[in-house]
């Protein structure tokens, strides 16, 4: 395959940045996104230019770390996928694929594809810790908690923090990432004790960041790798309305 790639390219985040195009012979359509962007970067180093900067960790779609907007689209075509696990055969031969990086005012660029999420990690230390008695560890099949909410917490625990969310929306909101957080602990007994304490934390933490409101466009959902629900967003609203009016 042959591609056309244009892709953004910005010193650091006080630097203007721009689109630049560079051509990628002989891609084989079983390499992964991020792959791909590994060979042109061997070439520009070849060639004596500097490469592409862009995040990955993992590469088996569980850090959350490979953030980048693919034809305008958090992580690519692929519904339910992260970049890592975005295939060129997804992509033909002869396209025009542009990559750029998270937009967001609260998503700062580091350089070129990478950006600041570290406003994730500041919501996330605002939750806490939940409270647990001393002594022994108690028998987790001890703790009688429905199929139905032991489901639901796993499915939120599944969030990686990648970003895409907030980066698909025209508000540039946390709300999908920060409800996730909230409701993996918000269904367990275990979360309970700080359960109002936690949500105002956090979403006091998200709009001192400077993320966006939601507005129920429901992009977040379609972008999310992992197919977090947006009846997350309502039932954080809820708590947040009850933590405040009554005080708990």
């Amino acid at each position: 395959m042959k591609l056309n790639l244009k892709i953004w390219r910005q010193q650091n985040a006080g630097t203007e940045g721009k689109v630049v195009d560079y051509m990628l012979d002989d891609v084989s359509p079983d390499m992964s996104f991020l792959e791909m962007l590994d060979i042109l970067n061997e070439k520009l180093i070849v060639k004596g230019d500097e490469p592409v900067a862009f995040d990955h960790d993992c590469r088996e779609g569980i850090c959350g770390a490979c953030s980048l907007m693919i034809n305008g689209v958090p992580h690519g075509p692929e519904k339910a996928t992260t970049t890592c696990q975005l295939h060129m055969r997804k992509f033909h031969d002869g396209e025009e694929i542009t990559i750029e990086p998270w937009r967001a005012n609260a998503f700062p660029v580091i350089k070129d594809l990478v950006v600041d999420r570290s406003s994730f990690d500041r919501i996330i230390q605002k939750g806490g810790f939940i409270s647990a008695s001393t002594g022994n560890a108690p028998d987790g099949n001890a703790i009688p908690i429905s199929k139905i909410d032991a489901d639901l917490a796993m499915d939120n625990a599944a969030c990686i923090g990648c970003g895409a969310c907030v980066a698909a929306c025209k508000n540039g909101s946390a709300s999908l990432f920060v409800s996730a957080k909230v409701a993996h602990l918000g269904y367990l007994p275990q979360g309970q004790p700080e359960r109002f304490r936690r949500v105002i934390a956090m979403v006091d933490q998200m709009d001192t960041e400077g993320f966006g409101s939601c507005s129920n466009t429901y992009d977040c959902e379609a972008a999310c790798p992992k197919g977090i629900s947006v009846r997350n967003i309502a039932r954080m609203n809820r708590d947040y309305l009850k933590a405040n009016l009554f005080g708990v």
